[in-house]
């Protein structure tokens, strides 16, 4: 009788933690689906925010590209007056700027998603590259006013 006792003892021992850690498995595998889906709908955010940023900063850098053309232009009616000498430098650093502008252009168009630290380190370059095309501009037309 002891034996029997101690037997279905054991027994019903055994089965309350197999049922135990069954339940607590299933619990665990269902909390890991749910942060498996949480962190893929946190990635898919990112991602859109990503790329999001990435298109704002194509239309800035865009109507960029617009008013350095716009100055090109506006910088070429300003000096047909000017000597011939005279002329013919400004005309040769406004090359120079308007090649550097459609590289520029060619850069950012061929700039195609290649993961956030990628781009925050190309933001990063082509900005330091557009701040020093803005100079340029400026100091040419700063020299004509002068």
């Amino acid at each position: 009788m002891k034996k029997t006792i101690l037997a279905l003892a054991i027994f019903t021992f055994m089965t309350g933690i197999i049922l135990t850690s069954r339940s607590n498995s299933a619990q665990k595998v269902d909390k890991a689906q749910l942060n498996v889906i949480e962190a893929n709908k946190k990635l898919d955010d990112a991602n859109k925010e990503y790329l999001a940023d990435m298109e704002n900063y194509r239309r800035e850098t865009t109507n960029k590209f617009a008013a350095n053309d716009q100055s090109i232009t506006e910088f070429k009616a300003r000096i047909e007056h000017d000597k011939k000498a005279a002329k013919a430098a400004y005309n040769k650093k406004l090359a120079d700027l308007e090649r550097k502008n459609s590289e520029m252009k060619k850069k950012m168009d061929d700039y195609k998603a290649k993961g956030k630290d990628n781009w925050e380190k190309f933001k990063t370059e082509f900005n330091h590259e557009m701040d020093e095309l803005d100079k340029a501009f400026k100091d040419l037309t700063v020299k004509k006013v002068k």
